[in-house]
Parts: C-alpha cells; structure tokens; sequence
C-alpha cells in the first residue's frame, strides 16, 4: 500500500499539494485500488475559484484571438491521439469496461477537441435587421468560469465534450470528475498545459460529489454548472444554482425504449437489442433498457434473444473476447439485485441472467438479464444503471408509441424497422431529444445530446453546446438619428 500512487489535483498548471483526505479508486473488476486521489475541502474549492476568477479577468485565454483557441485544442486532439492507448489501459482499470469497447470509444474522442476546435476559428457574429442609419452586432464572448461535474461511466469521453466546447468559447473551467473514476480526466491537465493552454485555464479537482462536488456548485460566483449525473443530484445544486442566478446544463439520465417493429429480421432485431442494452453492461444514459417488441415479432424474437443473451461472454474486461465487464461498484451489484427481486414480486418472468457473479473469484459483476414484464412495473419505469432489461410485449404500433412515451425519462430512443414510412411515423411520435431510426449509441461531436422532461435541460455537442458556454453583446451604432426628442417643431423624432 505504501507504493499506492496518489494523483493530486491539477491546479495551475501543476498537481498540487495533496491534500490530506484522501479517496481511494477501485478497478471494480479486480477490487483492488488503483491509486488515491484528492478529498478536495471547501476552503481550497473557494480558493481554485478565486484564482480562476482572476485568471479569467487577467489571463489571456479569454481574450485570445480564435485562431490561437483554434491551434490549442487541435494540438490537443493531436496528443491525445498519441496517447490514446494509455487512456485505453486507465479507463479499462477505472471502469470495469471491456478493452474492445474502450479502444472503439477513445479512438473517436480526439473529434470532439478539432470540432470545438473547428467552430472556434469559424463562428460569425450576426448583423440584425435593425430598422434605419443603423448597425446591429451581435458577437459572443466566454461567460466566465464554468464548473463541470462528469460521472464514471464515460469518464474521457464526457469530460473532454465538456471541456472542449467551454474552453472553445474562451472560459476558464473546473472539472469535478466523478470519484469513482477520476485518473483519466487527471492526466489531461498536462496533456492541455502541452499543447499551450495557459496555466490556470483548466483546473480538475477530486473528491465526493456530495461534498467537493457540492461545495463547487454552491460557489455563486460560477457562471454556468454543467453536470451529467442523476436527477437526486442536480436537485441538490439546483436551488442554489437559482438564488445565485448561475445557468445550468443537465443530463440526468433516461429509460431508453427499443421499438422493434414486425417487418423487421428477427436477427436484426436480436442484434438491436443486444447493442442497445448490454453495452457498458447497461451504464449508459441511453441504454436501451425497455425492449418494446410488437406481438407479431415477439416470440421469434424471445426464443433467439434468451440463446444470445445466455451465450454473452462475462470476464476480465482486459481481455479482448470479453463482451461484458463489470458494473462499477458493489453498489451497483446491489441495485441491480433489488430491481430483479421487485420485478419478480411484481410478476416478471427472469428469461437470462439475474445474479450477481464473479470472475476469477473476484470483481463486481451481473450477468446479463432480460426480465419479462409489463408497462408500468418498477422495471419499466425506473433507471437500472446497469445490466437488467425489461422486455414488454406491445400489441400494436399505437401501443408501441404509447409505453416508449410512458416514462418521467425522455432523452434516446430507437425505432428499428424495415417499413421507412412506419419507421419516420413511430419516431416521429416518441417524445425524446435523441431518436435513432435503425442505429442505437450513434453519437457525433456535431449532433446535440440532450433530453427532455427528467432527462435535464440544455445540449452537450454542437452549436448549442458552444452557444451555452457564451453570452451575447448587442453593439447598436447609429449613423444617420438625430436625438432631436426634446427639440422644437421637430416632426417624427425617433424614441426607439
């Protein structure tokens, strides 16, 4: 234990101090700990803002011309393509995820850095319509320093679509990763400092959300919050969040329906749900946790998708032929565990999986688990977070669109059918702010990822990403009005 490597925060440019607190990180395939990192107290988050405050009025990068931002972020996208590998390896040990599904993910993340990148260098201000001798400019400028608090299931890939689009617009930003996987988030402060981001620019502080997180989010200096985590979560920071006028973006999360429609291969539609729910052994926002299969597909459908889902390899997620790593934490075992007991007593039928495993003796792991059920049970309703499946048998097209929109969750959904005209017509109808027609887990740097109703507020990725990080200054210059208001005999003077 005395040769445990600890990863202090990144502050300034360098790992600070460490502080005295400390909080272990479990690779929660092996249980053992990989390092320690950072209890991060409130007297020092306050003191990280108060130096970013000044770094954000004295600094340069929030006057930094676009093309110098436009150089920083794709030096960035260029080192850490580099180095991709060795974020494969931390990721795979702080996760629990499969190795091959890892250097699928990590592989695209660089894309998001020259996107941001990209729409630094090009972003135009407007001119409006203004009536008369009259110039209206609208030009964006950074809103200041921005708090971002990323979770553990995409630890890489969340925090850099955050990072990338506030540090485009030219903001000063402090990342909370979650403390359940922080070391890969940790080594992109002297990836960034590399590639010539300003010391100060890009702070990563550790600890507890319900403590470094919360002392973070309380500060009413902040300028924006941008949280991905659960709706118990944005709760908490909300209300002060509000009294101190500070905006906020939030993804909290969904119960993702699968639409399977009868013209569909039955084959197809096993795949579809098998990409959809058992990626990341379920720990998506957008795992396709409710299988809404019509009733002229189903049976053909249960008996191929019990063989597949029975045969899905369990085991060391460094191994390249493992399809299912771990779940992250002995808590999740245990969710996990509940949500089968509740669906059982409320009269689902377990047809795959539904214990909680091993391998080599060790690790947290859940078998994959499909549990017949109906709308409106527990398991149709309520996130999982993890490898547990609802499969509900819909009578018709309308009762397809009817149960998919039957959720407080609403951020992705997939419709899959051979039929083009009923595949537009079902998405079409399912309220939710992602929708993919015969795909599942697309996503893309440019396409907006957010949801509606319990799923949050507000879009990572794209243009609205990046306006979010920005406010907007309205310069009027009048060149042809007389401010005659008060004068004499003066016909048709101009109030507005």
């Amino acid at each position: 234990m005395s040769n445990l490597p600890h990863i202090s925060n990144w502050i300034d440019g360098t790992h600070a101090i460490p502080s005295t607190e400390r909080l272990e990180v479990i690779d929660p395939a092996t249980e053992t700990v990989l390092a320690t990192v950072d209890a991060t107290s409130r007297e020092t988050v306050d003191s990280i803002i108060r130096q970013s405050q000044k770094t954000f009025r004295n600094g340069p990068w929030s006057h930094a011309d676009p093309s110098d931002r436009f150089a920083v972020l794709s030096k960035a996208a260029v080192l850490l393509r580099s180095r991709i590998p060795e974020f494969v390896e931390l990721e795979t040990q702080q996760t629990g995820r499969p190795i091959r599904e890892m250097r699928a993910q990590l592989a695209r993340i660089p894309e998001w850095l020259e996107y941001f990148a990209s729409l630094a260098r090009v972003h135009q201000g407007q001119v409006t319509p203004f009536k008369g001798p009259v110039v209206n400019t609208l030009t964006r400028l950074p809103v200041g320093v921005v708090a971002q608090i990323t979770p553990w299931n995409h630890p890489l890939l969340i925090a850099t679509k955050k990072i990338a689009a506030a540090l485009a617009a030219g903001n000063v930003v402090i990342v909370k990763p979650s403390e359940m996987a922080p070391l890969s988030v940790l080594r992109l402060g002297s990836l960034f400092q590399e590639a010539g981001l300003p010391d100060g620019t890009l702070q990563i502080v550790c600890g507890y959300g319900r403590d470094t997180g919360k002392f973070l989010c309380e500060n009413p200096t902040l300028a924006k919050i941008d949280l991905t985590g659960g709706l118990a979560t944005y709760k908490a920071i909300a209300s002060n969040a509000a009294v101190n006028m500070i905006p906020i973006t939030a993804e909290l999360g969904g119960k993702a329906p699968v639409c399977l429609l009868p013209s569909l291969d039955v084959e197809l539609a096993v795949k579809a749900a098998l990409f959809a729910s058992f990626i990341a052994s379920g720990q998506t926002c957008v795992t396709g946790s409710r299988l809404l299969v019509h009733v002229d597909l189903y049976d053909r459908f249960v008996a191929l998708l019990q063989r597949r889902v029975n045969a899905l390899r369990v085991g060391d997620p460094t191994d390249v032929r493992t399809q299912i790593g771990a779940v992250i934490s002995q808590g999740s075992v245990d969710r996990c565990a509940a949500f089968v007991e509740r669906a059982v007593k409320e009269g689902g039928r377990v047809l795959c999986g539904g214990q909680p495993t091993h391998v080599n003796g060790k690790g947290f792991f859940f078998q994959p688990t499909v549990i017949e059920t109906h709308p409106g049970s527990d398991l149709s309703c309520n996130e999982v977070f993890g490898p547990v499946i609802a499969l509900i048998k819909c009578d018709s097209e309308e009762q397809i669109i009817s149960v998919a929109n039957d959720s407080q969750f609403a951020l992705g959904a997939s419709v899959w059918s051979n039929d083009f005209a009923q595949a537009h017509r079902v998405a079409d109808k399912i309220e939710a702010g992602i929708v993919w027609i015969n795909g599942h887990h697309l996503n893309d740097p440019s396409s907006p990822w957010g949801g509606f109703k319990e799923s949050g507020m507000g879009k990572e990725n794209g243009l609205e990403a990046f306006e979010s990080y920005t406010k907007v200054k309205s310069t009027i210059i009048n060149y042809g009005i007389q401010p005659t208001w008060f004068d004499d005999e003066i016909e048709n003077a101009r109030y507005g």
